[in-house]
């Protein structure tokens, strides 16, 4: 396969920090706990513009907040567009049995191929593949690169089809059974080892990092899920970014991260409904609450999974106020809530346009940050994309080579 350049993160990583630092005000608060976002009134031009937008516009700008903003007279957009800019990496064309896919949803499949093209194994690595799941990854390397696989995962259900599946098919990967975030996991890296990870989540990604870092492993690591961590707080993970968030006082919390993984472009047409239907309900309640309350303030309510939402909205109002421990009279028309709820919810997606022109440049910082902590460690580092954003739209990938 070819070279690729060396990424230059320095100037990228300081502007997004400079950038998100003095547009927080706008992008970190969310218009879903307000009936109107603490901007509101130093932005009304702007707010009137977004709730001008017809259906056809919204979803336009939700899948692709750069083309044709009306954010442009207001906010950078063609600064954060070049700053989450990348080149596709390049691709081997590696091929994959027909039906080896077929114990993998189609999407997840597809991914893992994209994946497994962008690779580049040199002669003498060790593949270890992180975080494994039944190993769907692990066998793909071990067909693509005709190299033996180290695969681990914590469960012993998984290890257990895992290794069925690579008999099966004949592929020479090895499942161990092993939570990466125990001590005894650095025992699997070494200088020799690459070790490879897709959409490995928030602590798990960094876990890896830390430890191949350690190790002088090389790293081939597709993030995802930057909120799922223990810390309340974020702590950049390099000294570069935690250098930079105190300089421009930027400061996230674990709501802030789970912005940047919130594109739903690839979903379902009717999860798409049946999540908007939730919210709108949500937002109907949240009406009714403040009412009941006598506080004009969001109250949180827990999430049910769509299969468990009711049928009907008075019979969710019913279910969140007993939650929140509120007293719902008998009497009480709801009808007026549940309309006072769609029409939040309309508004909600207009408004929410403007975190969403800083979901992108968020997720590039937080890969800058993981960057910076390789290159500190004395590694040359990339970053690129491995797949369109319609088959996932976490498809930044790293890559990471011991000097």
């Amino acid at each position: 396969m070819p070279k690729h350049p060396v990424s230059n993160t320095e100037p990228r990583f300081s502007r997004l920090t400079s950038l998100l630092a003095e547009w927080q005000p706008l992008w970190r608060p969310a218009p879903f706990m307000y009936r109107r976002p603490p901007w509101w009134e130093a932005y009304r031009e702007l707010a009137d513009v977004l709730l001008g937008l017809d259906d056809p516009q919204v979803a336009r700008l939700q899948a692709n907040p750069w083309q044709d903003s009306p954010l442009r007279n207001w906010l950078p957009v063609q600064e954060l567009a070049e700053l989450v800019r990348l080149v596709p990496r390049a691709a081997a064309p590696w091929s994959l049995p027909q039906g080896w896919g077929r114990h993998v949803a189609g999407r997840k499949w597809q991914q893992i191929e994209a994946f497994c093209h962008c690779l580049q194994v040199d002669p003498q690595d060790r593949l270890l593949d992180w975080c494994a799941g039944k190993g769907h990854l692990a066998r793909a390397l071990a067909r693509c690169h005709a190299a033996e696989v180290t695969a681990l995962e914590w469960q012993a259900s998984l290890c257990e089809e895992g290794q069925r599946l690579a008999t099966a098919q004949q592929a020479t990967v090895d499942m161990q059974q092993q939570d990466v975030m125990a001590v005894e996991a650095g025992r699997f890296l070494s200088s020799q080892t690459h070790v490879v990870a897709l959409h490995a989540c928030g602590d798990l990604h960094v876990r890896l990092l830390d430890l191949a870092a350690a190790a002088g492993s090389t790293v081939t690591l597709a993030p995802c899920c930057y909120h799922r961590t223990q810390e309340e707080a974020y702590r950049p993970v390099s000294q570069r970014g935690r250098l930079l968030s105190g300089e421009h006082s930027l400061r996230l919390d674990r709501e802030d991260l789970a912005l940047a993984v919130q594109e739903t472009v690839t979903a379902p047409r009717g999860v798409r409904r049946r999540r908007e239907q939730a919210n709108a309900w949500r937002l109907g309640f949240d009406e009714l609450q403040r009412e009941l309350r006598g506080e004009d303030s969001y109250l949180p309510v827990p999430s049910l999974a769509y299969g468990r939402m009711p049928e009907r909205f008075d019979a969710f109002c019913h279910w969140a106020a007993q939650r929140k421990g509120l007293d719902l009279p008998g009497s009480l028309d709801l009808a007026p809530y549940e309309r006072a709820g769609w029409q939040r919810q309309a508004e909600v997606k207009r408004l929410e346009l403007v975190r969403h022109l800083f979901r992108r440049p968020l997720e590039m910082w937080l890969v800058m940050d993981r960057l910076s902590l390789m290159e500190e460690a004395g590694y040359m580092v990339e970053i690129a994309t491995f797949c369109a954003a319609e088959l996932t739209p976490r498809n930044l990938l790293i890559h990471a080579k011991k000097t």
